[in-house]
């Protein structure tokens, strides 16, 4: 579970806010499991992402922050002990972001309906850095229906499908010039009927003088990335779309009524796809945009490679 800033977040970096993100659960313990004694300091996890008895959308990944530094030369034993499986078969891989989170994707979008468990065994496992896993850990979701949303930039819409079958084609306008929304493939991480969203928290501007300044709550917020991307109702834009030539400061702009509608059709790991924008694509670990990186790039950063999900 990933926690980010809380507005539109056109300016700053392309990595996410902070390089291991915090979240308020924990992961929860497998039933059998039962602590032992570490050979030295103890190997702890701060999340598993998705929870446990959750339906996600086909873009979520699997996503393991350890609390401390996990050693390079540890990565190959500890993905092992990560065992990903399956009610039918998927091919995915493990992929280290800096040295606290590993995220599994497949290497396509999970199919629609698969039944998903992650299971992860550090019980006497050494992270490289002197410390060692005590605990098992265990998460089962469920991939719901494939929705997803295709924004174009310039065409000023947001394509809406379900299971391969159009549903609505929505307006909207995304980024302006100075503040130009993300382009590539973002799955929702979460979503709020309400958002307390300020142009401080994300850099732009703390001078309430300003033109860029901002301070409100706004409604009906479905959470893109860390840096502040969300899908949403703005009170300055209320009727988006190619006649009203109003660009965000980088989040998608809907009218009251659509953003109504798009956040109860969407759910975590929904992919959310951005074309046309002058920006690059966000950085796939800002937030959940594990597909922008290319299967290549992907295994890269995998300490054991691909592998098929075990029978469930």
């Amino acid at each position: 579970m990933l926690v980010g800033a809380s507005a539109c977040g056109g300016g700053g970096s392309d990595k996410a806010r902070g390089d291991d993100p915090k979240a308020s659960g924990k992961p929860s313990v497998g039933a059998s499991a039962s602590p032992t004694k570490p050979a030295g300091p103890p190997m702890l996890l701060e999340t598993i992402t998705p929870q446990t008895g959750t339906t996600v959308g086909v873009a979520m990944p699997i996503s393991v922050v350890f609390t401390d530094p996990v050693a390079a030369k540890a990565r190959a034993t500890v993905e092992k002990h990560m065992k990903v499986s399956a009610s039918q078969p998927v091919v995915g891989a493990w992929h280290w972001f800096g040295d606290k989170r590993a995220d599994w994707r497949p290497e396509e979008y999970w199919p629609s309906g698969t039944k998903v468990k992650i299971d992860v065994d550090m019980r006497g496992v050494n992270n490289g850095n002197g410390r060692y896993g005590v605990r098992r850990y265990a998460h089962d979701f469920k991939i719901g229906d494939d929705v997803r949303a295709d924004v174009s930039v310039t065409g000023h819409t947001m394509k809406v499908t379900r299971n391969g079958k159009a549903v609505r084609t929505l307006s909207i306008n995304a980024g302006s010039a100075e503040y130009p929304t993300w382009n590539g493939t973002m799955a929702v991480i979460d979503k709020q009927e309400k958002v307390h969203m300020t142009s401080c928290s994300v850099g732009i501007s703390c001078d309430k003088g300003s033109p860029n300044y901002y301070d409100l709550t706004l409604p009906w917020d479905v959470h893109l990335t860390q840096s502040g991307t969300y899908v949403h109702y703005s009170t300055g834009d209320p009727t988006p779309g190619s006649g009203s030539a109003r660009g965000s400061h980088g989040c998608v702009h809907l009218s009251m009524s659509d953003a109504k509608w798009f956040y109860g059709q969407v759910k975590q790991g929904d992919p959310v796809t951005v074309t046309g924008s002058p920006r690059a694509k966000a950085a796939a670990d800002n937030g959940y945009a594990d597909f922008n990186l290319g299967w290549g790039q992907w295994l890269a950063g995998s300490a054991s490679g691909k592998g098929t999900t075990g029978p469930l």
